[in-house]
């Protein structure tokens, strides 16, 4: 099974844009240098490499974080990492997965035609 990474359908433009290069995920086993399907909703959109793979703490997120994951601020960050994983408290550890598009529109072009 290829590697991936999952986004919902809410962050496309900001991946395909570029505005999101991160990734927070509570546990990967992804590593720099892997090639990955990026899926956002039901629809691959191209692939990514990973370029790195880091460790933090929710409390120690910051604005920085947050604007390479397409969010606004940390709060915002914090608010939608809580929504989507529930409970979590500030020492809560997370991975942050750096990523750069390769062959994005190729796979959205195809995928429109199809339907």
């Amino acid at each position: 099974m290829a590697k991936r990474l999952k986004f919902r359908k809410k962050y496309k433009d900001a991946i395909v844009s570029e505005r999101k290069v991160t990734t927070i995920r509570l546990n990967t086993k992804l590593k720099p240098g892997d090639v990955v399907d990026v899926i956002v909703g039901d629809e691959r959109i191209g692939k990514a490499t990973v370029e790195d793979v880091s460790e933090s703490s929710i409390g120690d997120l910051t604005d920085e974080h947050a604007r390479r994951d397409g969010f606004s601020s940390r709060d915002e960050l914090i608010k939608e990492l809580f929504s989507i994983y529930g409970k979590l408290n500030l020492d809560t550890k997370v991975k942050i997965i750096k990523f750069k598009l390769v062959n994005v529109g190729k796979f959205t072009e195809n995928s429109q035609n199809s339907r």
